[in-house]
């Protein structure tokens, strides 16, 4: 597959790479909530359905709101700014914006889909 083949599903294949990081993460094999998101951004990438990518893109993106006001909690936590709290804001803060940024692409995708 060509880069220019893949351009276009960037958000899906992160969010992808989000789950199963995540299913790693968890102590059991058979996780369904892992497997139900996975499920589902296989047949999103696979139908292109433009109202499931604007429930899935709009549901991350207040998820990943959310996940930011619980990074500013963690980090109002730290008394001293040592390395773990550098750690924490800058890995934080990048994966948060960028799961923000591709969700917004996704919902722009999705929403210029549904208009055609």
């Amino acid at each position: 597959m060509k880069i220019s083949q893949l351009k276009p599903i960037i958000p899906e294949l992160f969010l992808m790479a989000s789950v199963i990081y995540y299913w790693v993460l968890t102590p059991n094999l058979l996780n369904p909530i892992a497997m139900g998101l996975l499920a589902l951004l296989i047949y999103q990438i696979i139908k292109k359905n433009a109202i499931l990518g604007l429930v899935i893109s709009a549901v991350v993106m207040m998820l990943t709101l959310f996940m930011v006001l619980a990074l500013v909690s963690e980090l109002s936590e730290f008394e001293v700014a040592n390395q773990n709290y550098n750690n924490l804001i800058i890995f934080g803060s990048l994966y948060l914006g960028l799961n923000l940024i591709l969700a917004g692409f996704m919902f722009y995708k999705y929403l210029k889909l549904k208009t055609n």
